[in-house]
Parts: structure tokens; sequence; C-alpha cells
């Protein structure tokens, strides 16, 4: 169900999109029941397999539910509830009728994605997800948005077309796309480490590691706002699980190198995406490039490759997801406020719109890694993860980054009680915009507070292996 609601919503929504807000709303409730209902069978009987139409591996459709699948369609659900109940107050009726069947299509192959326990299954619903998420880029309209939407379907079609030939690869070497018989039969040889970079380097593209991710501030900053958010908080984690898993179930053929290489583009993503984040001016272009340095940090893990830096990549995933939606939004209100994104003339924003400028400082501190954050979680466990390894370079990483997220980020509250040059025309923000990017913010926060709890939801189905049961 947690599939099928959203794409039947995004049916009945392009069928009657004078009432799309509605059933939109509806939908997106029941998608959130329905993945509590699932994270309730995973939590009380273990992990979960579904085969759909009664046809299992290899013929036919397996559907699988672990701890580590369970906690993305969690934050797949918190986030889309936010953007959900945000684009109500954001968009008007006609841009309203496109974003929710798009929206809600997006959202079932996210949901259908992180289920999936096929390698082709995985494949699909990547390509299904990057055409909704082209789509929806492209709903601002401009030369800028249509610029960074087809910038975006190339990058997108371009990463699927190397994912899809190390499938071929492997299903050519060992008869089947199943992850499970995979990792049964998986052998080292030329053949599969030529699926290896292949598929590695499609999800690279589509994850936007550097030096990939030129498509990524662009299409972000130029999308709208509850786009932006989606497509940060959301749709670059998709492309990223589908690494983790085959990293961790169907290649674990134990090359320190590759570990090390991803280890080190993930290292100069931190400082590159940091320090062009705090050169911006345009405060979209600012959490744009913020995404990229954070991005980086997931990646520590594969150097390391411990039960302790895997849950910490994943918490910082998952806290990352909520705080960046709610810079997003914020973002979004603030342009709305103002009809600009200067962030030189933000002059006194923090005055006008107290709950918006508390949202983002709230997320900034998940950001930066300050406790009691997500973000704080995440980053203590990849440094305990680094000191126990006697790789301390990592942990230098990890320092300089919250450094540099530190000062863009204060870059952008000190304008907020700055008065400007120039006074500029206002216009009224929905309470309920700000009230949703408070609510994901302050959900960044308590991620850091509630920590045992999606800790032990990792053990479930021991996605990180037996090491990280001790």
């Amino acid at each position: 169900m947690a599939i099928l609601l959203p794409l039947v919503g995004a049916l009945v929504c392009f069928l009657w999109p004078r009432r799309s807000v509605p059933l939109g709303l509806v939908t997106a409730i029941g998608v959130a029941t329905c993945v509590a209902g699932l994270g309730w069978q995973v939590v009380v009987l273990g992990t979960q397999r579904y085969a759909v139409g009664g046809w299992g591996a290899p013929l036919g459709i397996d559907l699988y539910a672990d701890g580590l699948s369970l906690l993305m369609l969690m934050v797949t659900a918190g986030v889309g509830l936010g953007i959900s109940a945000y684009s109500t107050g954001y968009f008007e009726r006609k841009s309203s009728a496109l974003f929710w069947p798009l929206w809600l299509f997006l959202w079932a192959a996210l949901n259908a994605l992180f289920l999936s326990a096929d390698i082709f299954n995985l494949y699909v619903t990547l390509e299904l997800l990057g055409l909704a998420a082209v789509a929806l880029v492209a709903l601002a309209g401009g030369a800028d948005a249509l610029t960074s939407a087809m910038r975006y379907l190339l990058v997108s079609l371009l990463g699927s077309l190397f994912y899809l030939l190390g499938v071929a690869l492997l299903y050519h070497s060992f008869g089947s796309v199943d992850i499970a018989i995979l990792a049964q039969r998986m052998e080292p040889s030329p053949t599969v480490w030529a699926a290896v970079g292949l598929m590695s380097a499609g999800l690279l593209l589509k994850t936007a590691l550097f030096p990939l991710h030129f498509w990524l501030p662009p299409a972000h900053a130029s999308a709208p706002a509850p786009v932006s958010a989606l497509l940060s908080a959301l749709v670059v984690k998709a492309s990223f699980y589908i690494l983790l898993r085959l990293w961790l179930e169907v290649f674990p053929l134990g090359n320190v190198a590759f570990g090390q290489l991803l280890g080190l583009l993930g290292a100069a993503a931190v400082l590159w995406g940091g320090i062009q984040a705090l050169r911006q001016t345009r405060l979209k272009l600012l959490i744009a490039y913020s995404t990229v340095a954070q991005l980086g940090y997931f990646f520590l893990a594969f150097p390391l490759e411990t039960g302790t830096a895997w849950k910490g990549s994943l918490y910082l995933l998952l806290s990352h997801a909520l705080a960046k939606a709610a810079m997003f939004m914020a973002a979004g209100n603030i342009m709305r406020f103002g009809e600009h994104d200067r962030i030189a003339d933000l002059d006194r924003v923090a005055h006008r719109l107290p709950l918006t400028v508390t949202a983002f400082a709230l997320a900034g501190i998940s950001i930066i890694g300050l406790p009691p954050s997500g973000g704080f979680i995440g980053k203590w466990l990849l440094l305990d993860a680094a000191l126990r390894a006697g790789q301390w370079w990592w942990v230098v990483i990890l320092i300089l980054g919250g450094l540099l997220a530190a000062a863009y980020i204060f870059k952008v509250i000190g304008y907020a009680f700055t008065q400007a040059g120039v006074l500029h025309e206002t216009r009224a923000v929905s309470t309920i915009m700000e009230l949703v990017a408070l609510a994901l913010a302050l959900g960044a926060i308590l991620l850091g507070l509630c920590a045992p709890w999606p800790l032990a939801l990792m053990e479930i189905g021991l996605p990180f292996g037996r090491e990280s049961a001790g």
C-alpha cells in the first residue's frame, strides 16, 4: 500500500485537478499511515519479504523491508507530510494542479525504490524518480528552470545508462538480479569489477558527489521551494541508498582502495561545497552548495567500513533530510516575503519572520553538527569510528567541514538581523509555511535527543553486518 496508494493518489489528482489539494493531503496522510503500519510489522515481527503477485525471485518481484529501508521510508513520510502541507500555502491553483500528481508519483517511486529487493527494479524506480524530479524542476518555468531541468535530465539518463550496463553484466554472469541471490553467488572477476565501476559511476553522478556535482546547485536553486526541499532532502538520497545496498550486500569484496577513493571524494565535497556555499550571495544557491558539502560526509563511512561508521553516515542522512527541507522552506518563505533571496538584502527579516529565521537557525545547528541535534550524533559516530580505525585525517575533515558550515550559516543569520541599504516591497507569508519549516527543523534537533530508538531500528535485519550488533 505504501507504493500503490501514492500512485493512485497521483492518478486521481491528475484526473480532478481542481480538487488536487484535498485529495493530495488525504493521500499524504494515508501513505504516512501505511508506512507506520509497515514499521510496526518490522519492529514486532522482524524483516519482511513480500512476493508481488505470489511470484518471488528469481522470476518474480520481491519487496523487502529491514531497518535500513524502514528508516528511509519513515524519513520520506515525515518530510513528505511537511512538503505536502507547505505546498498548500505555496502554490497557486494552476501550479498546484501540476505539482500534486508529479509529487505523489515521485513519492510512489521513492517508496518502491526503498522496498525493492533486486537491482533491475532499483533501476526502474530510479528512472521513474528521475523523470518526475526533472518535471518538477521545470515547474517554476522560465529559462533558468528549463535549462536546469534539461541538464538534470541528461545527467539522470547518463547515470541510469551506466547503472543499467552494470546490471546487464551481473545478470549475464550470475543469471539473476535478486540482491540476496547475487550476494550468495558473487565472486571477484574482471566482469564483476566492470559492473562495480559502471554502477558506482552512474550512482555517484546521480548523487552529485564531487566532482560530479555540477548539475545540482542550479537545479536545486531554480526549482520552487517545496521542490528544492524534496530534491535535496529525498531525491539525491535515493541513489546513495542504492550504492549503500550494493556495497553492503552485493559487492562486499573488500576493496580498500575503492573505499579510500570514495572517502577522498567525500572529503573533497565537504571542503569544496563548504567554500562555495560561503562565497554565494543568493540564499538558495548557498543552501544548494551546502547540500554538495553534506553529501560528502555520507561517503566518509566507506573507507572506515565499520558498523559505527555506517550508522553515523545513515544518521547524518536522516538529520540532513529534515534540516535541509526546513532550510529550503525557510528560503522559500524569505523569497515570498521580499521577492528575492539576496543575502545582503535580507533587511532585518528576523524581526518580520521570526519563525522562519528560527527554523533556519535550528536546521543550521544540525547542519553544523552541534549538540543535541541529529547532525551531532551522526558526526560523533563517524568521528568515533575514524579514531578507532586510526584514520585521524577523517576527523580533520569533520572538524573543518563543521567550521565551514558554521561560517555560512552565521553569515545568513547575521544579515537577517541587519538593516539593508535599500528598502524593498514585502508580501505576506502563509502561517502554515512558517510552521512547517519550523516543525521539520525541530525534527532535526529531536533526532539527536531520541538517538537510541533510530539506532535500534538500524539493527533490524543487520543491514550493516553482525559487527554493528556489538
